[in-house]
């Protein structure tokens, strides 16, 4: 079906022992985090050396081999990275890494329209003419360039891979690969992102060039900054390393140790670097830098985290916030055109699982959000498209929980090969392209493929929740206390409760966000809530069953609760 689905509050179940955390002395957490597979203390111990070492990456030593042979031979290191913001940290981290370790460096950032994704022949012909011995480094990106690796090989460059995403059938001919997800990798995380993979091979190659003699290296940690913002911005999720790197990236933020470019983010969203949460990266300074590969150039997004000063630094964000906002206005108007086009079909009675829009003046920079606004509205697996250059329909997918989109994207394609002209991605998250006569048919392939997997439990939306809180938890004590215990994300959901509430009083605020005042049904004192994107008024008659989180609203310097609704069902 193709309207919005019913939902469901399931309780989550406690996979550690909660017993295990008693050390932590508050029975909350030791339940909120015994439900996410906590087992002992050591997986919330953030400190650096329990991260595992490099050496359990594949690739990594052969990586080494080639780059360090560069930095001593003073041969050019190019570094191409993704439009994104896990690749522009990614190049960041690359290029300053390199730079303070005496090499020749520069970096090449693929425009979306023009050049599309990865390392692509197209690419290797935009890039100057290697010399003997110079490196082509990839970072975020690469592992599905066969073709990009043979040109920048046949072209004379040294080729190493450094990415996240999940390999193909045919792994590209490059001198070294680095990729957790390769086949026969060892290193105990799959979840890093770019910018942590890159991050571990700066580390190798740093003590490799400590070990032959250089002296002055800067240490690693400088750079956790950039792995905090682009592991977060990537939603890859949040195990155990990913936790740490993302504490470690937020603690030297907080303590005034972050780069200009990211606390001139920070400010231009309002927020306040000095107390940045995985939620401000996530939904604000992740999305300006985005904003520059939507609808710009990277380079915008690199040369502001590359600023040393906080001058050029702000000048560089207000130009990204700037960019953001054309680009909220396009995605808006995006949206109302994909919800009118469902509309249509509902009317006409066409029911879809998989669901496919498109738009004729859509900008392809902004399909991946469209995909998710829809996505989340109806809780199918969804691909937006939009006109690419030659003729061609580029496309991004997003997909619900339990549904793999790169193996839906993979059946379609077994289905009907040549069907779809390239494809690759995450489970969660993909990108395709298509020829134009490959529209319809597609679409019926893509519905077909969704409805092979879709059961009817997937197919409900579940809100899973850390059950029910006593009064005596309802307060601004137990907020802080929660906000402080992460950091949450992908993989390590930010607490979520459920709860009976009756209706004090309510209005519409900023258009279409409902604030709310509520009474617990088990008594106690009022509660301020807030509904975001929600424009409907609640019966004041009788008791709502919501879902939501505790959060610190802080307005003017003074800290009060907020519950955060995220769903809700009258009783």
């Amino acid at each position: 079906m193709d309207s919005p689905t019913a939902s469901r509050i399931v309780e989550r179940r406690l996979v550690g022992d909660p017993g295990a955390l008693v050390a932590l002395g508050h029975p909350l957490l030791q339940r909120i985090y015994a439900a996410r597979g906590v087992c002992d203390m050591a997986e919330l111990d953030y400190g650096l050396a329990g991260l595992p070492d490099y050496s359990d990456l594949a690739g990594i030593e052969a990586a080494v081999d080639v780059l360090a042979k560069a930095v001593a031979r003073q041969r050019a290191i190019h570094v191409v990275g993704d439009f994104d913001a896990d690749g522009a940290t990614s190049t960041t981290l690359a290029c300053e890494a390199l730079s303070s370790f005496g090499a020749r460096v520069d970096f090449f950032m693929p425009q979306r329209a023009t050049h599309g994704y990865g390392l692509s022949p197209l690419v290797v012909s935009a890039m100057p003419a290697p010399g003997p011995g110079d490196v082509l480094l990839t970072v975020d990106n690469g592992i599905a360039a066969v073709a990009g690796v043979e040109a920048a090989r046949a072209a004379g460059w040294q080729v190493v891979i450094t990415d996240h995403h999940l390999p193909g059938e045919t792994l590209p001919p490059a001198e070294a690969i680095v990729n957790p997800n390769q086949p026969g990798c060892r290193f105990v995380s799959k979840r890093l992102a770019g910018v942590g993979v890159i991050f571990y091979v700066m580390a190798a190659l740093r003590a490799r060039l400590a070990a032959t003699g250089t002296t002055g290296l800067a240490s690693l940690s400088s750079y956790l900054d950039l792995v905090a913002v682009g592991t977060v911005a990537d939603v890859v999720a949040l195990d155990h390393v990913n936790r740490t790197l993302v504490s470690q990236g937020l603690r030297r933020i907080r303590a005034g140790r972050g780069r200009p470019g990211i606390n001139a983010l920070a400010e231009a969203a309002g927020r306040d670097w000095r107390k940045l949460s995985p939620e401000d990266i996530g939904f604000v300074i992740g999305p300006r830098i985005n904003a520059a590969g939507r609808l710009d150039d990277m380079t915008l997004g690199v040369n502001c985290l590359r600023a040393v000063e906080s001058g050029p630094a702000q000048q560089a964000a207000e130009q990204l916030s700037s960019i953001n906002r054309d680009r909220r206005r396009s995605q808006r108007r995006m949206v109302a055109d994909a919800e009118a086009a469902l509309a249509a079909m509902h009317a006409d009675g066409i029911s879809r699982d998989g669901i496919v829009v498109h738009g004729k003046d859509w900008h392809e920079g902004i399909v991946g959000l469209i995909a998710s606004k829809i996505r989340e509205q109806r809780h199918r697996p969804v691909v937006a498209f939009a006109p690419g250059a030659g003729g061609e329909l580029k496309g991004s997918a997003r997909s619900i929980p339990g549904v793999h989109i790169r193996d839906v994207l993979a059946a379609v394609q077994a289905s009907q090969p040549g069907l779809i002209t390239r494809f690759g991605g995450h489970a969660q998250a993909a990108g395709l392209t298509l020829s134009y006569s490959a529209f319809p048919a597609f679409i019926e392939a893509f519905d077909t493929a969704v409805r092979a997997v879709l059961t009817p439990e997937l197919a409900s939306q579940a809100f899973h929740t850390d059950g029910e809180l006593a009064a005596h938890d309802l307060t601004l004590a137990t907020a802080k206390r929660l906000r402080e215990a992460g950091p949450w994300g992908a993989g390590f959901d930010a607490p979520l409760f459920h709860g009976v509430f009756h209706v004090v009083s309510q209005r519409i605020v900023g258009e279409h966000h409902l604030k709310l005042k509520l009474m617990p049904a088990t008594g106690g004192a009022t509660i301020d809530g807030i509904w975001f994107n929600h424009d409907t008024l609640l019966d004041e008659t009788i008791g709502h069953r919501l879902v939501y989180k505790l959060s610190v609203n802080e307005f003017r310097g003074e800290e009060k609760l907020d519950l955060v609704v995220e769903y809700g069902q009258s009783v």
